[in-house]
């Protein structure tokens, strides 16, 4: 099986260069039935602390990718995605330059591929887990809707099962060529991100199952600060810039989801959007407080 390593990194070093450790180091340990192949793809977006001469230092069979710095998180994903098409590979792996990979990584993906395709009938999108090994807890996987007018979800630890989710973090994300070729890559229109939520949900509109790992693949932090701090505080210019910042609020991105996945929410979003610019006290402390933490774990 061809597989391409999917990456795009800004100015994460010392990051960026231990997952692809740990990347390496789980292939170099798979000795299971399926003979495998890796080639890993790499936009860096305008990094300026050295990681792409990094990496070519320390991984030289990397396929590393020249930006400029506009791509961000999504539009760095489908450059290197775009250039691994035109080489063509049986299944293409998303991962976060965060993300250090466990060992059982190769083994667990492909027990989950063929999950998809005895069991479920079909190829299937697969989702890796990943902890917080300090803090013990998770920190990213798939998620089950609740209620998707209040827009309220559930996220699914490991169980040592197969899980079926709604919408998936693409930390970890194993995409076999069948689903590429009824679907395609990530969307448009996301600069930077939500489009992996973007992309579990069109799977699963076309039925195509997206089905979390039964172990944890790796190591992950959640280290976003909250995106409403000072926000109140901010001058009118300064919030309008945040609030359409690819990677502040990220509105425009959230309009096009909204409107595609959840329309009945997207008259609120855009009265959301309102009072965050005119009255951003009265909705970060009344209604985001509310609101904030509406993922159950």
């Amino acid at each position: 099986m061809k597989i391409s390593g999917i990456y795009t990194c800004f100015n994460r070093k010392e990051k960026t260069l231990r997952s692809l450790k740990s990347l390496y180091r789980a292939f170099e340990q798979y000795q299971g039935p399926t003979p495998l192949t890796l080639d890993v793809y790499l936009t860096d977006d305008g990094s300026t602390d050295g990681t792409a001469e990094a990496v070519a230092a320390a991984f030289p069979q990397v396929r590393i990718l020249k930006a400029n710095g506009d791509l961000f998180w999504a539009e760095g994903m489908r450059n290197s995605w775009k250039a691994a098409l035109k080489e063509g590979y049986d299944a293409y792996l998303l991962l976060n330059d965060d993300v250090a990979l466990y060992e059982n990584l190769f083994p667990q993906l492909l027990k989950t591929d063929n999950y998809c395709r005895e069991t479920v009938g079909k190829p299937g999108i697969c989702i890796g887990a990943t902890e917080d090994q300090n803090k013990k807890k998770l920190t990213y996987s798939g998620s089950i809707i609740l209620n998707k007018f209040l827009y309220t979800q559930k996220r699914l630890a490991p169980n040592g099962d197969f899980q079926e989710c709604e919408l998936a973090n693409a930390n970890i994300m194993f995409v076999p060529n069948e689903v590429v070729i009824q679907i395609g890559i990530l969307s448009e229109g996301y600069s930077h991100g939500i489009a992996d939520y973007d992309y579990s949900l069109t799977a699963n509109r076309s039925g195509i199952p997206v089905i979390i790992a039964p172990e944890y693949l790796g190591h992950c932090e959640n280290d976003h600060a909250d995106i409403y701090e000072d926000f109140s505080k901010l001058s009118f210019r300064e919030r309008r810039e945040k609030l359409y910042k690819p990677t502040g609020l990220a509105y425009e991105s959230y309009l096009r989801y909204m409107k595609k996945f959840f329309p009945l929410r997207y008259p609120l979003l855009v009265l959301a959007g309102w009072l965050k610019l005119y009255f951003p006290g009265f909705y970060v402390n009344v209604l985001s407080r509310k609101n904030r933490y509406r993922t159950v774990r």
